[in-house]
């Protein structure tokens, strides 16, 4: 996960109706988040051949809605990136999320002792691109309040939708173990899949990056709002 610092302005419009940005002492972040779906079933029990297992890397900010007394705290993707046409599919038909299809590989690897270099890559045309990093000490909980707690601890997923509102759904997980990272860097293509603002923040540095554990996920039905 490589976390970067964004000025409010430029995501003020993609905020789905009834959310708003959720901040973390103050900044506004975005996500480059790459993972590996395994194991995958529909419905909690409906595995599809040739579909379970695959990569992700997708681009998400934060945001939370107030429902009652309840505060929702939760994901916008931007943009997802999956190898298989399938996947991307279904997800713009049922959420309309931004996903697109394209060949992916990824690494991971012991380095040192303890230490791991993990990396994503997709291939748009010629041209690779990817995000990389290397872990530094073993993992362990977030503090409570730390920025790890924040971009990790998000239970909800938004989604807006063609003519207003938006689906919500309810994402579960326990709390993910992280490590602390020695270097980490994006490199490749950015304007082509992020435009020129959002590329301009990605070839910065991330304010934080981390590896995350993960762990089994449910994903709920949607409800549109």
């Amino acid at each position: 996960m490589l976390n970067y610092e964004v000025d409010p302005a430029l995501l003020l419009s993609l905020v789905p109706d009834g959310t708003e940005l959720d901040r973390w002492h103050g900044k506004v972040f975005v996500s480059l988040v790459g993972f590996q779906f395994l194991k995958t079933r529909l419905l909690g029990f409906l595995p599809i051949p040739m579909h379970s297992n695959f990569e992700e890397v997708n681009l998400r900010f934060y945001v939370r809605r107030q429902t009652g007394n309840e505060v929702r705290r939760g994901v916008v993707f931007m943009r997802e990136m999956v190898p298989r046409h399938a996947i991307a599919f279904v997800a713009r038909t049922f959420y309309n999320e931004n996903y697109v299809a394209l060949p992916m590989a990824h690494e991971i690897r012991r380095v040192r002792d303890n230490d791991l270099r993990v990396a994503y890559r997709w291939r748009s045309g010629n041209l690779w691109s990817g995000i990389h990093l290397e872990t530094e000490g073993r993992s362990e909980l977030p503090a409570e309040g730390s920025v790890e707690q924040f971009i990790t601890e998000h239970y909800w997923g938004y989604a807006a939708q063609p003519g207003g509102g938006c689906v919500e759904y309810r994402v579960t997980h326990p709390s993910w173990k992280v490590w602390q990272v020695r270097q980490s860097a994006f490199e490749g293509d950015t304007e082509r899949f992020y435009g020129e603002e959002i590329a301009t923040v990605l070839r910065g540095k991330p304010e934080s990056a981390f590896l995350a554990e993960g762990s089994t996920v449910g994903v709920m039905r949607g409800k549109r709002l």
